[in-house]
C-alpha cells in the first residue's frame, strides 16, 4: 500500500532542510540525494525494517519517467531507483551518470 508522506525533512546525511515537493512526494535529499531505505517492495510501502541511510551511485534517463537516480542502502546494499525531481542538484545528477576517469 502507497503511503503518502509529503513532509519536510532535514537530511541524514547533509543535514540541508528539504521542503515538501509540490504535487508529489519526496524522498531523498534535493542538495547531495542521499535517501533512507524505507520502502521495500515499491514506492511508498514502508515496508522496510533497514532504515538506513542510502547514497547516490548512479543516474539514467528513462523514457516515460525522465532522470532517475539509483540508492544503494549503506547497510544491506539494496539497491532502488527513484525518479528525480524537478528541484534536485542536476550537476550531481549528471556527474552520477558520467564513469570516473581512470586512475593515473
Amino acid at each position: 500500500m502507497f503511503k503518502v508522506i509529503n513532509e519536510s525533512f532535514t537530511c541524514k546525511h547533509c543535514h540541508h532542510q528539504n521542503d515538501p515537493l509540490p504535487g508529489s512526494c519526496r524522498n531523498h535529499c534535493v542538495l547531495c540525494l542521499h535517501s533512507l531505505h524505507l520502502d521495500e517492495d515499491g514506492p511508498g510501502d514502508r515496508l522496510s525494517n533497514c532504515h538506513s541511510l542510502m547514497a547516490p551511485v548512479s543516474a539514467y534517463q528513462n523514457k516515460k519517467k525522465g532522470w532517475m537516480i539509483v540508492h544503494k542502502c549503506l547497510k544491506c546494499h539494496k539497491q532502488i531507483p527513484n525518479k528525480s525531481a524537478p528541484d534536485d542538484n542536476f550537476q550531481l545528477i549528471i556527474e552520477l551518470t558520467t564513469p570516473a576517469p581512470p586512475p593515473t
